[in-house]
């Protein structure tokens, strides 16, 4: 057997002659195939060993013909002969805060107090900033946000249904005082359905908002309990919940049912019925106790007005309206627990050939803006959606800078308007 140092002697003498250079016995596989050139360092690829032979002769045919120009020529057969490898198409990476601040000529810190106004920035600074977020195009990653402030900047709103106009007309007064504080808005709707509740509830989590509020009488309380025990602060409009964290703002129906009742009263009605909302509703409970307790001052204790059931939808009060309208003996004025039910009582009269408030009188509650616009325009309850959201968003502020106390703002008051749709009873 030829000794080791045998073998590799025989190696350095092929390399030699093939213009390569040695390879170490212990290099990879694909060292071993492919050597870098001291040529191809210009284009910055691999040659196969066959280009590297092939450039061998090249040389000698380009000394023996007196090339002048043998650099470029060299770098032209490289660049035909490398086997080039891919190289990955990488994509502009983002803007960072650091970007901001080297363009603005600021500290990061000084961004970051710009960007997330938690600090004194002088006004000429915060311009230069500003300009500097602008044409780096810079926007700000919510979670690294929230991780710098310290508390999530979204809120979480459950309403129960979303096709009446009363809600969107409050989501949109709770959007624009959150946005005017610094928080995002993520809307749930629960159309009555635990089930949705419950959803909703989970995606409230998942996303780590910093507060819920809630305006849905279907409330679970074992969920609440959960969000509770998750130190989420929540508050309920318009109903009665009382625990860790845990705010509400409660609604004066009071006030404007009883002016609405008087109002009635002093135009002559005697008889006037009630179109109710769900039952099992704490809104539509309260409404109906109002109602009769402003019934018994104003008509007379021994009164009993008739009450039918609705949903708080168009439907059931068209449904009522019909009802109503069969009965032996007909009532001077009705009441409805919201304005949807109402333009369905009223609809239901037109198409009797009834005329209002001529033969009949309708009131409706929320004051919704449909109610302005109905022909005759709808006397109704006003209650503010901005006080309402006012009081909503700033019992959650309260509550995430205060802890898990409890925070009860002042009663939302309701007030009558009175309009086209109810006048002199009939005689």
């Amino acid at each position: 057997m030829a000794p080791a140092h045998h073998g590799r002697a025989i190696r350095r003498k092929r390399c030699k002659r093939l213009h390569l250079r040695p390879v170490a016995r212990n290099a990879s596989p694909t060292r071993r195939r492919c050597q870098r050139h001291p040529a191809a360092t210009v284009s910055g690829g691999w040659l196969h060993p066959a280009a590297t032979i092939a450039s061998g002769w090249l040389v000698a045919l380009t000394t023996l013909a007196g090339e002048p120009n043998l650099s470029s020529s060299m770098s032209t057969f490289h660049a035909r002969t490398r086997v080039a490898r891919a190289r990955p198409r990488t994509a502009k990476s983002p803007t960072r805060l650091g970007d901001v601040a080297r363009l603005a000529r600021v500290s990061t810190a000084t961004v970051s107090r710009t960007i997330n106004e938690t600090g004194a920035v002088s006004e000429a600074t915060r311009r230069k900033v500003l300009r500097a977020v602008q044409k780096l195009h810079y926007y700000p990653n919510a979670h690294a946000r929230s991780l710098a402030l310290g508390r999530s900047n979204q809120i979480g709103l459950l309403v129960s249904d979303i096709a009446n106009p009363f809600f969107p007309e409050l989501v949109k007064a709770i959007e624009r005082d959150a946005y005017q504080r610094g928080f995002e808005v993520i809307l749930a709707e629960t159309d009555y359905d635990h089930e949705r509740l419950a959803k909703s509830v989970r995606r409230f989590l998942e996303r780590d908002v910093a507060g819920v509020i809630i305006m849905a009488s279907e409330v679970d309380m074992p969920l609440v309990a959960g969000l509770a025990r998750r130190r989420v602060p929540l508050v309920f409009l318009d109903l009665e919940v009382t625990g860790q964290g845990t705010s509400t703002v409660s609604v004066d129906y009071g006030r404007g049912i009883d002016e609405a009742v008087h109002h009635l009263a002093e135009l002559g009605h005697r008889e006037i019925a009630y179109v109710s909302g769900p039952p099992n509703l704490s809104s539509a409970a309260q409404r109906l106790q109002a109602f009769r307790a402003a019934v018994a001052r104003y008509i007379g204790p021994r009164s009993h007005p008739r009450v039918y059931d609705g949903d708080f939808r168009l439907e059931s009060g068209l449904r009522a309206g019909r009802e109503i309208l069969a009965a032996p003996s007909r009532p001077t004025a009705i009441m409805a627990a919201n304005d949807l039910m109402a333009l369905g009582v009223v609809k239901a009269c037109r198409a009797e050939g009834l005329s209002i408030p001529r033969d009949l009188s309708v009131v409706g509650f929320d004051d919704i803006a449909f109610a302005s616009l109905a022909d005759p325009p709808l006397s109704t309850v006003c209650l503010p959606r901005d006080a309402l959201a006012r009081g909503a968003t700033a019992a959650l502020l309260n509550s995430l800078d205060e802890g898990s106390h409890a925070v009860t703002p002042g009663m939302v008051p309701t007030y009558f308007v009175a309009r086209g749709s109810t006048g002199p009873a009939p005689k």
